[in-house]
């Protein structure tokens, strides 16, 4: 089920950074939410899933799918899994707001 409906051709539209900005926002609301509202943490978990999921498939970044599907594999251990990489969504959003930052001064 698409969440962002008729994002895609859009999506593609915007930078490598410009993604991983507006899926860092997404990481900053589910780590601003969890333990205090599960409605709104669930959302925000699927948002951040779909924006991953849309920029993995960007044919664009085919040489930096490494990195891209490592972020998301760690985003899933933190929320699913067993935390094995004893990482934080606190670690996750000081990794996404360089991105945050380069994409706002591009601009």
């Amino acid at each position: 089920m698409l969440i962002h409906k008729g994002l895609k051709k859009s999506w593609q539209k915007l930078s490598l950074v410009e993604q991983l900005a507006n899926i860092g926002s997404e990481v900053y609301r589910a780590k601003r939410w969890q333990g205090e509202n599960e409605q709104y943490f669930n959302n925000a978990v699927d948002r951040a899933l779909e924006l991953f999921d849309l920029t993995i498939a960007d044919p664009r970044w085919k040489k930096r799918l490494k990195e891209i599907c490592r972020v998301r594999e760690i985003f899933c251990d933190i929320i699913f899994g067993d935390n094995q990489y004893n990482t934080t969504l606190e670690d996750l959003d000081k990794y996404f707001y360089h991105y945050a930052v380069a994409a706002r001064l591009s601009k």
